[in-house]
């Protein structure tokens, strides 16, 4: 398993939206930090910047990662994630 940083605005995000979708974001996290091969359709590389990104429903996980440590740099709504 992976260990899992977020970023300041990612941990924003987080507390700001209801509490049943922010359960659901960390635990996508969480499955995907555990085994990469069963979200894999839902993560995409980015194509105009580094990282990557997993589609969660509406809401999209802006990440980077290495062998030992997922880095989620943003969590938005579908269309203002790309915008920043």
């Amino acid at each position: 398993m992976r260990r899992i940083e977020f970023s300041r605005d990612a941990l924003k995000t987080l507390g700001r939206v209801p509490a049943n979708t922010a359960k659901l974001i960390q635990k996508k996290i969480g499955q995907y930090a555990d085994d990469p091969k069963s979200l894999s359709n839902n993560v995409a590389k980015l194509q105009n910047r580094p990282g990557y990104r997993l589609r969660i429903g509406d809401w999209r996980v802006i990440f980077d990662e290495t062998s030992t440590v997922l880095t989620i740099e943003a969590i938005a709504p579908r269309g203002r994630v790309y915008k920043e």
